[in-house]
């Protein structure tokens, strides 16, 4: 089963992640699909990049989001609200 979840590639007490597509037996910082976006929680207001037409794509062939990126792709499409 296909998983869109976040993938920590930060240093030690300075996380910052990439929304990956991976399987969901994967490790958390193993292989994956494609990357679709990242998300810095350090800056203020909290940085939060994701191609919500890939997500969307993915999300139609079947992969679920976890309950973090889920919360994270409502931010990314009020914000792209905002923008247009």
């Amino acid at each position: 089963m296909l998983k869109i979840r976040l993938r920590r590639i930060g240093a030690k007490k300075a996380p910052f992640y990439r929304v990956v597509v991976a399987e969901s037996h994967y490790a958390r910082d193993g292989r994956f699909v494609e990357e679709i976006g990242t998300y810095n929680p350090l800056v203020d207001p909290e940085e939060v990049k994701i191609d919500l037409e890939k997500a969307a794509d993915w999300m139609k062939k079947g992969a679920q989001p976890t309950d973090t990126v889920k919360v994270l792709l409502k931010k990314a499409q009020e914000k792209a609200q905002e923008n247009a």
